[in-house]
C-alpha cells in the first residue's frame, strides 16, 4: 500500500445505524464479538451489551488511528470532552483535550494524529474523506437548492403524513432531483467520496438508488432523529447524538474500553487465525461492497468456520447485493423478517438492504 493511501481516513465516523447493528446482533453478556473498524464508533456500541471481547478489525491504518483516539476519548475525557474532541460540537481547545489523551494511544497512532494537527482542531469526525465530501456538498450544493430555513425546517419535528407533506412540496424540487444526480453520480462519488474500489463491481445508476434510500429517510422516518442526517446538512449534531456518543452509553463504554482489541490486518486473516467457533457476534458493516463475488464467498466461508452455532452475523448492502452462497446455505439462516424490519427503521439510509443471518 502505498505511503499515502496508509495515511488517508477514508471514514472518519461510521455511517451504518448502530442502533439497528446492536438490535440485530443481539449481543448477550460474556459474548466474543468480530467488528469491522471503520470510523470506530460501531465497534465502541458493541460494547454496552457486555461482551468478553470485541475485536476490532480494519486493514487501513488510518482507520484503526480513528478507532483508538475515540477509545482513548473514553478513557481519558468526560463526555462533554470527547463530544468536543470528535466534533460533534463546537470546540477551541481540542489541541488541549488531544493532549490528554496523546498518552493512552498506541505509538503508530500517536504518530498518526501528532502529524495532524489541523484535523485534531477542526474535530476528527470531520476529518475523512468522506465528511470532506459531504462537505462539499453542504457548503456549495445545499446552498443552491434551499435557503438555510428550508434545511432548519427539513429538521422540525413533524407527524408522519406531515413530514411526507413537507418532503414532496417543499424539499423534492427539481433542484434537489437534478443536483443530487450529479453529485451523488458515480463519476463524482468515487473522484470525491468513496474508494473508486467501491464500484468496480457496481452496475446501473448510483445516484438513482441512493436517491431512493434518501427520500425514506427524510420522508418516512424522522430528520430529527437521524444524527447521520444532521452531520451532513450542518457539519455537527443537533438534536440527535449517534449511539456510542449518548450521555447514557459513555459509562458503560468506559467501563470496558479494555475488553476493545484494534487489530490492523484484513479481516480473513483474523478469522483464520482465530479459529472454529471464537466468535458470537459478527458487525460486517458494507464490507462485501469492495470485494468481487469470489472473494465475498471465501469470507462469509471464513465467518461459517469462525462463528459459533447460534451467532449472529450482521451486514449492509449499498450497491452491490451479496449474500452467503449456496453452498453453505446450511450454515446460515436468513432472519429475513427482522433484517427487513430493521431496515425499514435504518437512519443511515444510504443502504438498500440490511441482512441478518444466524450461524446453524
Amino acid at each position: 500500500m502505498a505511503a499515502t493511501e496508509a495515511s488517508l481516513i477514508r471514514y472518519a465516523q461510521c455511517w451504518e445505524d448502530a442502533d439497528v447493528l446492536l438490535d440485530a446482533l443481539a449481543v448477550q453478556p460474556g459474548e466474543a464479538c468480530l467488528s469491522i473498524g471503520s470510523g470506530g464508533e460501531n465497534s465502541l456500541s458493541l460494547l454496552t451489551r457486555d461482551p468478553a471481547r470485541v475485536v476490532a478489525v480494519d486493514m487501513e491504518p488510518a482507520q484503526i488511528a480513528c478507532l483508538e483516539l475515540k477509545a482513548a476519548g473514553f478513557r481519558c475525557l468526560a463526555h462533554p470532552e470527547l463530544l468536543e474532541l470528535v466534533g460533534a460540537v463546537p470546540s477551541d481547545r481540542r489541541a488541549a483535550l488531544y493532549a490528554r489523551v496523546r498518552g493512552a494511544l498506541s505509538s503508530s497512532a500517536r504518530a498518526f494524529w501528532d502529524a495532524r494537527p489541523a484535523a485534531i482542531a477542526g474535530g476528527v469526525g470531520g476529518a475523512g474523506r468522506f465528511e470532506r465530501y459531504f462537505a462539499l456538498f453542504r457548503r456549495h450544493v445545499l446552498p443552491l437548492i434551499h435557503s438555510r430555513a428550508a434545511t432548519d425546517a427539513l429538521f422540525q419535528p413533524r407527524a408522519p403524513e406531515a413530514r411526507r407533506h413537507f418532503y414532496d412540496t417543499v424539499w423534492n424540487n427539481r433542484r434537489w432531483r437534478l443536483l443530487f444526480r450529479l453529485f451523488f453520480s458515480r463519476a463524482v462519488i468515487s473522484r470525491l467520496g468513496r474508494d473508486p474500489r467501491f464500484f468496480r463491481y457496481i452496475e446501473g445508476s448510483v445516484a438513482r438508488r441512493i436517491m431512493v434510500q434518501v427520500r425514506h429517510g427524510l420522508a418516512e422516518l424522522d430528520p430529527a432523529d437521524n444524527p447521520y442526517l444532521q452531520w451532513i446538512a450542518y457539519g455537527r449534531f443537533v438534536s440527535a447524538l449517534p449511539h456510542a456518543l449518548r450521555a447514557e452509553n459513555f459509562e458503560p463504554i468506559r467501563e470496558r474500553i479494555d475488553r476493545l482489541e484494534p487489530r490492523l490486518a484484513p479481516v480473513e486473516r483474523i478469522l483464520a487465525e482465530a479459529g472454529p467457533g471464537s466468535f458470537s457476534r459478527f458487525n460486517l458493516s458494507d464490507v462485501f461492497e469492495y470485494l468481487p463475488p469470489a472473494g465475498s464467498d471465501a469470507l462469509f466461508e471464513a465467518v461459517a468456520r469462525a462463528g459459533r452455532p447460534g451467532g449472529r452475523v450482521a451486514y449492509w448492502n449499498m450497491l452491490a447485493q451479496r449474500r452467503p452462497p449456496a453452498r453453505l446455505a446450511a450454515r446460515f439462516r436468513t432472519l429475513e423478517v427482522l433484517g427487513r424490519q430493521l431496515h425499514e427503521r435504518d437512519r443511515g439510509c444510504f443502504y438498500r438492504a440490511f441482512w441478518v443471518d444466524e450461524l446453524t
